[in-house]
């Protein structure tokens, strides 16, 4: 929990649109009905996300908005589940499965087509034992000031959240570039003394 204690690596947001008067009521509701649910028993190679609390990656609810809302400040986090098979071992079956049919079958070697559905068969029963990969991202929001920081430098984790978020609260959240933390006077004599730095601010 970098959030709450620690260090952190984030990266920073402009949070685009209008927040409604009672963001409280609203957002609550809409995190409930965006927050992550447990995939049924047997889930298979895609993914399951949604909303959770930063205290805990097991608390889906948001209904105690003491847990969440702290004065202006909306914090809450992106869990993703996603299960993965080790593909070495995984291939080394595969392949005594088919030596065994074609032993049996008494051929020099498995069809490809018979292949495919040893390989299909094998991941679907190795698939329903394992447990998913948790990966969990946190969020803090700043709803007065406009701003929030997300606890990751990965870019296909920002799109992921990006999505996420626009599709829970309607709103748009745009990469910082380092430039707006400063203000408008600092910013402009920083790019009239450094034209190298312009450029490099365009070119991003």
């Amino acid at each position: 929990m970098g959030i709450l204690g620690g260090a952190m690596t984030v990266r920073r947001f402009r949070v685009v649109g209008e927040v409604p008067d009672n963001f409280r009521t609203v957002y609550q509701e809409r995190l409930n009905d965006d927050a992550f649910r447990e995939s049924p028993v047997g889930q298979g190679k895609e993914e399951a996300e949604g909303w959770v609390q930063v205290h805990n990656l097991l608390d889906t609810e948001f209904d105690d908005v003491e847990k969440w809302l702290y004065d202006s400040y909306l914090l809450f986090a992106l869990r993703v589940d996603k299960k993965t098979l080790p593909a070495k071992l995984l291939a080394a079956h595969v392949a005594k499965r088919c030596d065994l049919w074609a032993k049996e079958h008494e051929q020099d070697r498995c069809p490809a087509s018979e292949r495919t559905k040893i390989k299909d068969a094998l991941e679907e029963e190795w698939l329903a034992r394992a447990l998913p990969r948790a990966a969990v991202t946190e969020v803090v929001w700043n709803i007065q000031e406009g701003w929030l920081l997300l606890h990751s430098q990965s870019d296909g984790t920002m799109d992921r959240f990006r999505k996420r978020f626009h599709r829970t609260f309607g709103l748009v959240a745009i990469p910082w570039s380092p430039l707006d933390w400063v203000g408008e006077e600092s910013r402009t004599a920083l790019i009239d003394t450094s034209p190298s730095l312009e450029l490099s601010v365009e070119a991003s």
